[in-house]
């Protein structure tokens, strides 16, 4: 021992090479253990399945390996073209793909441009949901008419908090809207983190006291935010979205010396509205009366969570309207968006059991028209004119405010997260178009703003984000109790039947024996009246005729969808050629 340690003072080179010839070899496990590196974070992918080249309809699911999580579930209007659908809600397809990675579900607020789908999603996804308490119980108030077979697990969240759920730690961040306990998200991930904004605006004047929480979001700025999906639908108005509290200067200046009745129609979700509504009411003491479903279960569930105060005594049924002069009362109705068979169309057009408006009303509609909603809006204005019936709206004075931020306040949002990608969401292609050149104008370099389509996916990484595919991401048409049974072909017949008419051929024969029972029997509905055109429907009867004895005398085995098809198709180009018009043309054989 002592020669060896007098060796390694003389030759320590020597020394040194012998003790590495003595350490113990690592097998090839241990050596691959020893040199493995840190665990290089995946990909984040980032998929709307709403909400893009539309106003409502809003679902993103944002998606890490093996999980999935899912933010807001809304529902849209059904366009012109898509004659009796209900409502249009998204595509779930995507996600019962992968219903094994599903984790949970957030909500930003309880509009139904958010909330909306979310009923007909628990039919198949027995998942978590995370909101704040009016979200919650605006959306309970809405699941027992659903009867899902599941009781939904709810979960109460609230401002600043965060929620764990695998790879993703989710923070509710408080924002502006106009509806209250509206969060934005901010989904901090293995890549990044990303704020979804929601729907917002900056608010300096809120009707309760709380603004936007522009501290924290200039916190995650610093700190660095990955991505922002911005809310885009105000970006091509510029300054500032007015203070909600405007509109109570001009209720004050409507109820301030009016003798009439006076009909308000607002969002039924817009609280706030409602509460100053209710203030100015009873400021000039006046009793009020509401009507309308959603505005009932609104206004309950808001005054049962606190969220609207309603003095004792202020607020009557309207079946006591009728013991009050016409300068005590205020009513609160639905329909500002010229919805059919809403409060407010039932009031314009007098179909009503209970109330009925004439001169001695003002109708004020606090609500600017949701895009493609016009129309609707402008028919019951001048229906209610026609009557006599005063009417102000947002053109002619101060009555709504919007819930969406303007050009300047998008900007802010910009300002304080500091993002290094924009994808601009919630709104129509030109709102969006508008966002990307605000992203720009804040140096968001532009070949980092993504102007996404409806399904495709964002994959993002620590370094770099790019479109890699598109999903499944269509539109379900909730018509009645039926959830995506009315597709295309379904709709195309509904729009020949209202444009072009139909005519109904039915006829007896016995396909055995190759023969006609009867002469065919013609209806026409929609087409033309058979009174006045007894000589083309007499061509029609011959022509029809005709087409089954040539088919049941030549044909070796007679089959009736064959004679159908070609009725119809005989039928449906005589028609054309003498009416230039193309009714559908439905066969009925009664076999005899």
């Amino acid at each position: 021992m002592k020669s060896e340690t007098k060796q390694s003072k003389q030759n320590p080179k020597a020394a040194l090479k012998k003790a590495r010839r003595d350490v113990p070899k690592l097998s090839e496990t241990q050596a691959k253990a020893k040199t493995k590196t840190k665990k290089t974070p995946g990909k984040l992918r980032v998929i709307p399945l709403g909400g893009l080249d539309e106003i409502g309809r809003n679902m993103t699911v944002f998606e890490y390996e093996n999980e999935l999580v899912v933010f807001d579930c809304g529902l849209g209007f059904p366009d012109d073209d898509m004659l009796g659908v209900d409502l249009v809600i998204p595509d779930f397809s995507y996600i019962q793909q992968n219903r094994d990675k599903l984790k949970a579900v957030f909500l930003t607020h309880g509009h139904e441009d958010h909330i909306g789908a979310l009923p007909y999603f628990l039919r198949d996804f027995n998942v978590p949901v995370y909101g704040t308490r009016l979200t919650l119980g605006i959306l309970e108030n809405k699941l027992p008419e659903h009867r899902l077979p599941v009781k939904p697990d709810l979960n109460e969240i609230h401002a600043g908090q965060q929620i764990r759920v695998g790879s993703f730690t989710v923070e509710a961040i408080r924002v502006n809207h106009s509806i209250p306990d509206s969060v934005a998200f901010a989904i901090k991930t293995p890549v990044g983190t990303v704020v979804l904004t929601g729907d917002f605006k900056i608010d300096l004047s809120p009707i309760d006291g709380e603004m936007t929480d522009l501290t924290r979001l200039g916190e995650l700025g610093n700190e660095g935010v990955l991505a922002l999906l911005c809310e885009s639908t105000n970006a091509e108005r510029g300054g500032y979205t007015p203070s909600e509290r405007t509109v109570g200067k001009s209720l004050d200046e409507i109820f301030h010396g009016c003798k009439k009745r006076i009909v308000i129609a607002t969002f039924s979700s817009n609280v706030h509205r409602v509460q100053q509504i209710i203030d100015t009411s009873v400021r000039y003491g006046r009793k009020f009366a509401v009507m309308g479903r959603s505005m009932v279960n609104i206004l309950s569930a808001a005054k049962e969570l606190g969220y609207i105060r309603i003095p004792e005594g202020a607020m009557i049924e309207v079946e006591d309207m009728a013991r009050y002069r016409p300068n005590q009362l205020t009513l609160l109705t639905t329909g500002s968006q010229g919805e059919p068979m809403s409060a407010l169309y039932r009031l314009a057009f007098g179909s009503h059991d209970k109330v009925t408006l004439g001169p001695d009303d003002l109708v004020v509609i606090s609500a600017n028209p949701i895009p493609g909603n016009g129309k609707a809006v402008g028919k019951i204005i001048n229906e209610l004119l026609r009557t006599s019936v005063s009417v102000i709206y947002s053109s002619v004075a101060d009555v709504h405010v919007s819930g969406h931020a303007c050009q300047e306040e998008l900007k802010t949002m910009m300002a304080l997260t500091k993002p290094r990608y924009l994808v601009p969401v919630h709104g129509e292609l030109k709102h969006r178009a508008q966002c990307k050149l605000l992203g720009i104008e804040m140096n968001v370099p532009e070949k980092n703003i993504f102007l996404m389509d409806m399904g495709q996916v964002l994959q993002l990484t620590a370094k770099d984000a790019k479109i890699v595919e598109t999903v499944p991401a269509g539109k379900l048409l909730v018509d009645g109790s039926g959830v995506g049974d009315v597709g295309a072909v379904v709709l195309r017949d509904r729009r020949a039947l209202s444009q072009e008419g139909l005519v109904v051929v039915s006829l007896a024969a016995d396909l055995k024996a190759g023969y006609l029972m009867s002469d065919p029997e013609i209806v026409s509905r929609g087409f033309i009246y058979v009174k006045e055109s007894a000589d083309l429907i007499e061509e029609i009867r011959k022509l029809c005729r005709d087409t089954a004895d040539d088919y049941l005398f030549n044909a070796r085995r007679c089959e009736e969808n064959e004679l159908k098809n070609r009725i119809r198709d005989v039928l449906s180009r005589f028609i054309f050629e003498r009416t230039r018009r193309r009714p559908m043309v439905l066969p009925i054989i009664v076999k005899v």
